[in-house]
């Protein structure tokens, strides 16, 4: 068994094999929420709530170590990678994206898996191939350091008019394996059996779904408890989580749908 195998397994919960991750890489790509305040305390609840692991920048894994230097604290997955995914940027500056950080240097940070985009239907073709090119690399560049590399395949770029088309997707994820992905990070398709087919076509690769925009709490708990009923290995979820009135509670609840399985605690 490789390093990055080992640090790939360590995610997931020994009794359910699957994982709940909170995502808070947004600040890096995406506008601030007001009224957020101090991220690192903001950070130290999300610890706080268990989940096993947290997508996180860079700088903000530098800022916060210390939430990570404890036997039991949740595994930091590193977000290694930006791109124009605020309206705003993309307006004026039109799809970008750029690779962050060196394998080698995530590992240096203390980081237990990397996590990169890989956007699906960008205006311009040259910047896909780029895509497609730039985390291939970093995910060799990984594998050398033994790192596992996350790929969040998605279709965000500014040719797709639904980003959960499901042939669209099935493309995007076998694009994530065939280039050397250890899991997948993508959108729940809200079919049931059009996702197991997403999951079977990748092989034996974890495929874990994304939260995206605020939506009400019985929304939320429906396409997770659908996802894990579809085979999923478990959530990413982060503005669902940590932009609501109760994180705690809502943490506890989303655990419970990924490791209770498709008769979880419900939400009520």
């Amino acid at each position: 068994m490789s390093g990055r195998s080992i640090r790939l397994g360590r995610l997931f919960n020994a009794h359910s094999n699957r994982a709940f991750v909170v995502a808070f890489d947004h600040g890096q790509s995406l506008p601030i929420p007001p009224r957020l305040g101090n991220p690192v305390a903001l950070l130290e609840r999300i610890v706080g709530g268990t989940p096993e692991g947290i997508l996180i920048s860079a700088g903000m894994l530098a800022q916060a170590s210390h939430l990570f230097a404890r036997r039991g604290t949740p595994a930091a997955i590193l977000r290694a990678d930006w791109t124009t995914l605020d309206p705003r940027m993309r307006s004026e500056f039109g799809e970008r994206y750029r690779p962050l950080v060196d394998p080698a240097d995530a590992i240096e940070l203390g980081a237990d898996a990397l996590c990169t985009y890989l956007i699906g239907w960008p205006e311009d073709g040259a910047m896909f191939a780029d895509n497609v090119e730039q985390v291939a690399a970093t995910i060799h560049r990984a594998h050398r350091v033994g790192l596992p590399v996350i790929v969040e395949a998605t279709l965000w770029g500014s040719r797709v008019s639904d980003q959960r088309d499901p042939e669209a997707l099935r493309q995007m994820c076998r694009i994530a394996a065939e280039i050397g992905a250890d899991a997948i990070k993508t959108e729940f398709v809200g079919e049931i059996d059009a996702q197991r087919s997403l999951i079977e076509e990748v092989g034996n690769i974890p495929v874990l779904t994304l939260g995206g925009a605020a939506a009400a709490a019985d929304v939320v708990a429906r396409a997770a408890r659908d996802a894990i009923s579809a085979g999923v290995r478990g959530l990413i979820f982060g503005r669902n989580v940590w932009q609501v009135a109760d994180l705690g509670d809502t943490m506890r609840r989303l655990s419970a749908i990924v490791h209770d399985g498709e008769n979880p605690t419900p939400l009520v």
